[in-house]
């Protein structure tokens, strides 16, 4: 698809890779995924699912190297830094390194996240994900063993979504469910669907340029190695992207990145599968046309922000 996009919504799904076609072990081909497989024109969200994706499909689907010339399985720490950074982290660091962000790279991170060089270019960006007042109110987020998303979003001013803005419909849990904020944060917080969430989500992304969303359960299941669990989680992400990708304007361009492989082999743990980028929207063909691996994708987005790397 041709043109600039008016804005970009940013879906990052940790731990999900690019396994082999196998309903024993990957819950990725053993789950209902209606609306990926629509997405995709009927291919799969499997190793060389790429070269399946029909002609005319509403999205792109590349595979990107998550190893980065760096021996060892990839961990969220590194893949997360070199994902917002554009900045191969474990080749920095000698290792991979997870799952918190590695104390020497936070610098790196919050000087360098595409959030903030789009704020300081003055785009207006967004972080859709809701914290608890608490955490937004203390240092944890930058000083506590910190998840690369909120320590991006804090450095870009954007860290401020809590709970009135759940109970609103303007933030969106990380969960897409509200059911563990209602047992242990607000119990105001209303009963959501993960479609509603999805529509939530691309009703954020209008007010900003760019927009910045963080999903973890895929990862968290991928380490308990229970296939039932992972084939729930992995349906309740494809509701949410329904709800994103039937809702979302026009002008959108829609991104979906990870940053290294877990649920879609339940019997390993991370993996060293590469990770799947989808691209939805005017210009996808830009960014998916870049991309080979973690480090592309954020010099991709900015680009099409006309934000310099």
């Amino acid at each position: 698809m041709l043109g600039v996009p008016e804005r970009i919504l940013f879906i990052f799904l940790d731990g999900v890779g690019l396994g082999e076609d196998d309903a024993r072990t990957n819950p990725l081909v053993r789950a209902h995924l209606p609306v990926l497989r629509e997405l995709l024109g009927g291919a799969s969200l499997v190793r060389g699912g790429e070269t399946r994706v029909r002609s005319g499909a509403p999205a792109r689907l590349v595979a990107a190297d998550a190893g980065l010339g760096v021996a060892g399985r990839p961990q969220s720490g590194t893949g997360q830094t070199s994902l917002l950074t554009g900045t191969n982290a474990p080749a920095l660091l000698g290792r991979h390194f997870g799952p918190w962000v590695h104390t020497s790279q936070r610098a790196l991170l919050t000087e360098r996240n595409l959030l903030r060089r789009a704020a300081d270019a003055g785009r207006h960006v967004a972080f859709a994900n809701a914290y608890p007042r608490r955490y937004l109110e203390s240092e944890r987020a930058s000083t506590r063993r910190p998840a690369a998303p909120p320590l991006a979003a804090r450095s870009a001013g954007a860290l401020i979504r809590e709970e009135t803005a759940l109970r609103n419909g303007d933030a969106v849990a990380s969960s897409l469910s509200n059911d563990a904020w209602r047992e242990h944060v607000d119990p105001l917080a209303p009963l959501i669907t993960a479609a509603e969430a999805g529509r939530n989500l691309a009703r954020i992304s209008l007010g900003a340029e760019l927009t910045l969303f963080a999903h973890y359960d895929t990862d968290v299941v991928g380490h308990r190695g229970n296939l039932h669990a992972a084939v729930e989680v992995l349906e309740r992400v494809d509701a949410f992207l329904g709800g994103v990708a039937a809702s979302l304007d026009a002008a959108t361009l829609l991104v979906i990145a990870s940053d290294h492989g877990n649920i879609e082999d339940v019997t390993v743990g991370h993996t060293l599968n590469p990770t799947p980028l989808l691209a939805m929207g005017p210009a996808r063909d830009r960014v998916a046309d870049r991309v080979g691996d973690l480090t592309d994708i954020a010099p991709a987005i900015l680009d099409l922000l006309d934000v310099r790397f």
